[in-house]
């Protein structure tokens, strides 16, 4: 989607790109400045190429990886409407991450290396899928707090400055906004049902609160990755998106009719803001660190899926082969 029409020639994207002429670096400075668009064969330095991959690799990653908490329980969905609405939901994960992929690729990496990178445990993925699935209410506030945190996150990003992930970003937020209604109206129409049902969603907020409150990262302090901020990548910082987040879902828990398990959290009127109370970091950089009851589940699950898929690839590969074979006979 993103990778056509970029022929660039041999040597050009790892030569002129990427030499740091002060004139190149105060046409893209001026560009950002100016909020516009930085494009594929545009210059653009070193830092900023590789701050990029590292995004996007992240969020592609993530996506993929968040099929598989929800993926299983397609066949246990309570009926045909439910499985097809989760069915539709996690083909639009797999989806988003063919868009972030690709526009990754146009960053000059290829998709075997930021796979390779996911498999091998350097590049990372979302904290948030490394925690299980234990009932049906889970899917529903997966839907809620996860996809409503990952809209906060990502509706800034249709303006990021790189064109590609801006461009695909539009369009993951259309979908996400789906998700997260899916997910709500799942979760209204259990809170509807018997004591037990009810039980079971306030379980599972109770569950996901805090992991979804982590999902916006460090606080802004705390955080190694601020060029990001200054190219025009991320707009809004941390602990602003999470305050966005805190303030918008509180009401919707009040509709909902569940409780959030935050004793602190309260208005304030001084801030016009909600307070709330202390994020357990340990346990955050414990999970990012590979130590979340999940994550060796869920890289085997990727690794399995990338062994199976073997064969695809390969005659995907012998095809276009044979087709640029016929091609040249032709001419």
């Amino acid at each position: 989607m993103y990778t056509q029409s970029l022929s660039i020639p041999d040597g050009e994207a790892k030569g002129p790109r990427k030499v740091e002429n002060p004139d190149y670096l105060a046409e893209f400075n001026a560009k950002i400045d100016a909020g516009g668009f930085i494009e594929p064969k545009d210059w653009m330095p070193e830092a900023y190429r590789k701050t990029l991959i590292r995004q996007i690799s992240q969020h592609a990653h993530s996506e993929i990886v968040g099929m598989l908490p929800e993926g299983n329980w397609i066949t246990r969905a309570p009926s045909l409407k439910r499985k097809a609405i989760l069915l539709a939901k996690v083909q639009d994960e797999g989806g988003h991450g063919l868009y972030l992929y690709a526009a990754a690729e146009t960053l000059g990496v290829s998709r075997d290396e930021l796979y390779e990178a996911l498999l091998s445990g350097k590049a990372k993925y979302s904290s948030i899928f490394n925690y299980p699935t234990l009932n049906w209410a889970d899917i529903g506030v997966i839907g809620w707090l996860v996809d409503g945190a990952a809209i906060m996150n990502q509706i800034p990003l249709c303006k990021c400055s790189y064109g590609p992930y801006a461009r695909a970003m539009i369009r993951v937020c259309k979908e996400e906004s789906f998700h997260q209604r899916q997910g709500y109206d799942l979760l209204l129409q259990m809170m509807k049902g018997t004591e037990e049902q009810r039980e079971m969603v306030q379980d599972a907020v109770n569950r996901w609160w805090w992991p979804s409150i982590m999902m916006f990262g460090p606080h802004d302090k705390d955080s190694v990755h601020t060029d990001s901020a200054r190219w025009g990548i991320k707009r809004i910082s941390n602990d602003d998106l999470r305050q966005k987040f805190v303030d918008a879902t509180v009401k919707q828990a009040e509709v909902l009719g569940v409780s959030l398990p935050d004793p602190a959290l309260k208005w304030n009127e001084a801030r016009g803001h909600y307070d709330f109370g202390a994020i357990d970091w340990d346990e955050f950089w414990s999970v990012v660190g590979g130590n979340g009851q999940c994550n060796v589940d869920r890289l085997a699950a990727r690794q399995k899926a990338w062994d199976d898929g073997a064969w695809v690839r390969e005659a995907a590969i012998a095809h276009a082969e044979k087709h640029s074979v016929r091609q040249q006979q032709a001419a």
